[in-house]
C-alpha cells in the first residue's frame, strides 16, 4: 500500500466519530439488510422516509444447530454484538464464515442471517453488528468488523472455529465491506482497534460479495448511463451519509472506504466470488466489474456470476446461487472439488 494511503487511513482512524446532521434515510436502500429481497423502486426520486431496518426476527433453527446470541466484541453496546451459529454437537475444529448484513451503512441486523443453513454442512457462522453511519461515518464500520473477526479468533477454541479457514460474506453494503476486510486483512494501518485482540489477525481466506459497491469516487458516474435512484439526489444517498460529505469532497475517506486501494501483486489475497445483476438500480453492475479486472490484475483468484435481469437482490435464482455459494465455500475453507 503507498505510503499516501497510510497516512489516509492513519489519520481517518485517529478521528473523533462524527455524528451526522442527516436523520432520515432512503427506505429502499435500508430494507436490503439481511435479506436478498426488496421492493422496486417506485419513482426514479425516491421520497423521503423516516429510518426503518431490515427484518429482526429470529426464524426458526434447523435441526442439529446450535446459537449463541448477543456477544460482546467491541464497547459499542448493541451495534458491536454478534450471534455465533455452530453444529449443536460441535467436535473438533471448523471453518468460519462471518456474515456482514447490509442496508445501506445505516440500518440492518444480525438478526436473520441467511448463512446460518450452512452450518449443517459442517461451519461455523457469525453474524455481526456494526455502528451506523447516522452516529459513526467511516471507518468505523470497517474497524468494526476487523474487531468481530479477531474477536472471533481470541475466542476460537471456546466455538470451535478453525482459524486457518475463515471466510466472510455480505450483501450490498454488507457485500462493500466483505471485499473490504478481503483486500486489507494484514494492512496494519487499516485494522484500528475495536474490542483489542491486537495480537489476532483478521485476514481471511475467501469472500464472497452480493452485488456490494467498491468505488464510491466512480459510483455516480456508473450510475449515469444506467437507471439507478440515488443518481438524481446524490445529497440524500447512503454514500453521502457514509462519508459525512459528497465523495467529491470526502477523497481521503473515499480512497481509504475502497477494496481496490489494497490490492498489490505482492501480497496473497483470498480467493473471491462476486454475484451481481445487471438490472441492479441501488449499485451499478460495473462497480463489481471494476474490482473483478483489479483483482485479476493481481493474479487473484476471483469469479464473477452476473445474474441476467436480476435487481438488487431481486430476480435471482436463490435455489442454484446458494448451491454455488455453499461449493465455493467447500471448495476454498475445506479444499474440497465439486
Amino acid at each position: 500500500m503507498n505510503k499516501h494511503l497510510q497516512q489516509v487511513v492513519v489519520r481517518v482512524s485517529q478521528c473523533r466519530n462524527y455524528r451526522l446532521i442527516c436523520g432520515v434515510v432512503l427506505t429502499l436502500m435500508i430494507q436490503v439488510g439481511n435479506t436478498h429481497a426488496e421492493s422496486p423502486p417506485v419513482s426514479p426520486l425516491p421520497k423521503l422516509k423516516a429510518p426503518t431496518t431490515a427484518p429482526t426476527t429470529r426464524p426458526a433453527l434447523a435441526a442439529g444447530i446450535k446459537a449463541v446470541r448477543n456477544l460482546s466484541y467491541g464497547p459499542a453496546g448493541e451495534r458491536n454484538l454478534l450471534d455465533v451459529y455452530l453444529p449443536e454437537n460441535a467436535q473438533g475444529k471448523y471453518p468460519l464464515i462471518v456474515w456482514i448484513h447490509g442496508g445501506g451503512w445505516q440500518a440492518g441486523s444480525k438478526e436473520g442471517c441467511p448463512a446460518v443453513p450452512i452450518v449443517q454442512n459442517g461451519y461455523v457462522v457469525a453474524s455481526i453488528n456494526y455502528r451506523f453511519s447516522q452516529t459513526d461515518i467511516f471507518p468505523a464500520q470497517m474497524h468494526d468488523c476487523k474487531g468481530a473477526i479477531r474477536w472471533l479468533r481470541a475466542h476460537a477454541a471456546e466455538y470451535h472455529i478453525d482459524t486457518d479457514h475463515v471466510g466472510v460474506g455480505g450483501a450490498s453494503a454488507g457485500g462493500h465491506l466483505a471485499a473490504l476486510i478481503g483486500t486489507s486483512g494484514d494492512v496494519k494501518e487499516a485494522e484500528g482497534n475495536i474490542g483489542g485482540n491486537i495480537d489476532q489477525s483478521s485476514k481471511v481466506h475467501a469472500v464472497i460479495d452480493w452485488y456490494g459497491p467498491t468505488d464510491m469516487s466512480v459510483f455516480f458516474k456508473h450510475a449515469e448511463g444506467v437507471e439507478n435512484i440515488f443518481k438524481a439526489n446524490p445529497e440524500q444517498s447512503p454514500i453521502t451519509k457514509l462519508f459525512g460529505g459528497l465523495a467529491e469532497k470526502q477523497v481521503e475517506l473515499v480512497r481509504a472506504a475502497n477494496p481496490i486501494s489494497y490490492i498489490s501483486k505482492d501480497r496473497k489475497l483470498p480467493v473471491f466470488l462476486i454475484i451481481h445483476g445487471d438490472k441492479d438500480k441501488l449499485v451499478p453492475l460495473a462497480q463489481s466489474e471494476i474490482l473483478v479486472d483489479a483483482l485479476k490484475k493481481s493474479g487473484t483468484d476471483v469469479r464473477l456470476e452476473v445474474v441476467k435481469n436480476a435487481g438488487h437482490g431481486d430476480g435471482f435464482d436463490y435455489t442454484k446461487l446458494r448451491k454455488m455459494q455453499a461449493d465455493f465455500a467447500d471448495e476454498t475453507l475445506k479444499n474440497i472439488k465439486k
